[in-house]
């Protein structure tokens, strides 16, 4: 059985019967980075919550680590001191690889879009991802997603911080993923577009989804402004509510 452990925003750990994989460890404490946004929404200090208490737990189990991109929210400074005592295989984006050498990290493996590569007994593939509505998705660089297929367990698709693109479509409707991670806080900053779907391409992408959807990034960051209970509400109203896992932070999904 593979079990899902929500840490908190996109970071998450995934257990299968051998291996622990770490996505996008932001470890930092409560406030230690500054406001993304100042009058769109509520200035505060980020992370705005906690690692749950049973972080530490799980983390000690981790023996590989991907890495979507190299954004503070996905990975901070404790998550890469973290990585670097550890010694963790990191798996990467090959626009990626270079940077996150110099910052010591152990990058074993990095892949482009849409590269299938072995890993851990099974394959994994780069899936492209879009970050951001219109022109901010350049300034937001690169960002790539991952479809994990792994002995003996249920697909996965970790869409990553990505608008609903071509890309995704195909993913969702060809490869049909067991599991599905969908960033769903309908981040966006004082300026510019909104830097991850909105509330109608959420939707959209549960409905193309023919297994589960994991609903992350949300109430941890505050840029952040869709709440797990106005998700819970819209997918409700739209009848998809039996299609997604909403973890709270620290929640184990057993899948």
């Amino acid at each position: 059985m593979l079990k899902i452990h929500h840490l908190r925003n996109a970071t998450m750990v995934v257990e299968t019967e051998k291996d622990v994989i770490l996505i996008d460890p932001m470890l930092g404490d409560q406030g230690i980075m500054p406001s993304f946004t100042l009058f769109r929404h509520k200035a505060r200090r980020n992370p705005t919550v906690p690692l749950p208490v049973n972080s530490n737990l799980i983390l000690e189990k981790v023996t590989h680590c991907l890495i979507t991109h190299q954004h503070p929210d996905h990975i901070d400074s404790k998550g890469v001191a973290f990585l670097i005592e550890k010694n963790i295989p990191i798996i990467c984006s090959v626009k990626d690889e270079k940077a996150l050498k110099k910052r010591g990290l152990n990058v074993v493996q990095s892949l482009k879009y849409w590269e299938k590569q072995q890993f851990l007994g099974g394959a994994i593939e780069g899936i492209p991802a879009k970050h951001g509505y219109g022109f901010v998705a350049k300034p937001m660089g690169n960002v790539i997603g991952f479809y994990l297929t792994l002995p003996n367990e249920k697909s996965i698709y970790l869409s990553s911080d990505t608008i609903y693109t071509d890309s995704v479509d195909k993913v969702l409707k060809e490869y049909s993923p067991d599991i599905s991670v969908l960033a769903c806080g309908t981040a966006q900053f004082d300026i510019f577009k909104l830097l991850i779907m909105n509330v109608g391409d959420i939707v959209k992408f549960v409905k193309n989804s023919s297994g589960m959807v994991i609903a992350n990034h949300m109430e941890s960051i505050n840029h952040c402004p869709l709440t797990r209970k106005e998700l819970k509400r819209i997918l409700t109203n739209n009848k998809l509510i039996n299609k997604v896992i909403i973890p709270e932070d620290g929640e184990l999904i057993n899948i």
